[in-house]
């Protein structure tokens, strides 16, 4: 963003105080401004965008450049008078560790401060393991992957766990997710910091997702956006106002039995035509097989074999396959998956309507197969049928994370703690 962009835009920049008890708030306010925008701000523009004085400014500024947090990225020239110093993020002043419990796959990653991804690394998580050895698999997968990144271990800021809901965030358990039987109250979060010695962040798979959306900056400023996250299970993350909207309890986004119409297999809740289960993956891919198209006989091989049916990479598969075929003009595979995009489509009408939302997105490891369906269909449903669409435009698009979403948004989780302002930490008004 060049200085002129920055300039005009104030409204997505918390304002600070200059008020010497709230220094630590100032100085993530400051990091802010200067991570939002990557080619960098001079202490001036930081000034006028937070609202804090120069001297203000300035020692902040001294100060995040003495513990590595920020670095200066060359001079520009701005009228007359000497060129202004521009500052960055330093991308290697801190890390921070992402773990996906996916039921099928582990995805690790190590992020650098601006969000890339250093080091990653897959393992399956094998069916009939108990907690306590999936979670010991983790610790060593963890110890293994930072040792492989070469990263200082005193430099990672702590590990971000991002796991099928329902969670108690503020113990950091699980509390029975639907897609991992045996995983009652689980506490992940003190678990993996005895064995990891990190701090550790526990946070729903679709909670962590829109934080890496948020962090990468692909929804930015005040707006509100809904992300759906397509993997074994469908759920949605929120951000209204620019902030990630978490519920009472921290399991807002529970999107599974919005009803998409009468007709659909029965649902665990008494109803049919519940989007979490006509418009999960197992559902599509044996309703394809019913039809005449092959595409679950892996999972059924599997099955047979005594494997579990669901397993992620058997689905996945599966759903690829079925993708490929209605690619090729396959009418079946093509009217299911089109059927699946309505479906989602009017969840987002309903979930845009109710919140006013301004952004949908979509993603999770089975989105890649999906999007160009999704991406013809779903549009045209949303800007034809939510109410504020001639207030505002409605935008749908995939995410830009790419497929490790869960995980990017798991480590992105203990950046977005440590380093970005909270307004329920502190408010602050003009």
């Amino acid at each position: 963003m060049n200085a002129t962009a920055a300039a005009t835009t104030p409204a997505t920049t918390r304002r600070g105080s200059n008020l010497p008890r709230v220094g630590d708030y100032n100085q993530v306010v400051v990091l802010e401004a200067i991570r939002r925008n990557v080619e960098g701000l001079s202490r001036v523009e930081i000034a006028g965008l937070t609202g804090l004085s120069p001297q203000t400014v300035s020692n902040i500024c001294r100060r995040l450049l003495e513990i590595g947090l920020v670095e200066e990225a060359g001079k520009r020239v701005v009228g007359p008078g000497k060129p202004r110093t521009l500052l960055r993020l330093a991308p290697r002043g801190r890390f921070a560790v992402g773990v996906h419990l996916d039921p099928a796959l582990m995805t690790f990653v190590v992020l650098d401060l601006v969000g890339r991804p250093v080091a990653r690394s897959v393992k399956p998580l094998r069916p009939g393991l108990g907690p306590e050895q999936v979670l010991g698999e983790v610790a060593q997968e963890v110890a293994a992957l930072v040792a492989a990144s070469g990263v200082d271990l005193s430099r990672i800021v702590g590990l971000g766990v991002a796991a099928p809901g329902p969670v108690d965030a503020t113990t950091g358990t699980l509390m029975r997710p639907p897609n991992l039987p045996g995983w009652d109250r689980v506490a992940i979060r003190d678990m993996l910091a005895e064995a990891t010695g990190l701090s550790v962040l526990l946070d729903k798979d679709v909670v962590a997702a829109v934080v890496a959306e948020l962090w990468s900056g692909a929804i930015g400023g005040p707006g509100s956006a809904v992300f759906f996250y397509i993997g074994t299970g469908v759920g949605a993350g929120l951000v209204l106002h620019g902030e990630v909207h978490r519920g009472t309890s921290g399991n807002a986004g529970e999107m599974g039995h919005l009803i998409t119409g009468p007709d659909g297999p029965p649902c665990s809740c008494g109803q049919r035509g519940c989007v979490g289960e006509v418009c999960s993956p197992r559902t599509v891919v044996e309703t394809a097989r019913r039809r005449g198209i092959d595409a679950l006989d892996a999972a059924l091989d599997a099955t047979a074999a005594g494997e579990d049916a669901d397993h992620r990479d058997v689905v996945g598969d599966a759903l690829g396959r079925l993708c490929a075929l209605a690619a090729e003009g396959n009418p079946v595979a093509l009217e299911l998956l089109e059927d699946m995009a309505t479906r989602f489509a009017k969840s987002a009408v309903d979930v845009v309507n109710l919140l006013d939302i301004n952004q949908v997105v979509f993603g999770g490891p089975l989105w890649e197969h999906l999007a160009p369906v999704f991406l013809r269909v779903v549009p045209e449903i949303v800007r034809a049928q939510a109410v504020a669409s001639t207030i505002h435009p409605i935008t749908v698009r995939g995410t830009s994370v790419g497929a490790d979403v869960a995980a990017v948004g798991a480590a992105c989780l203990v950046l977005d703690q440590a380093f970005s302002p909270r307004s329920a930490t502190l408010l602050v008004t003009q």
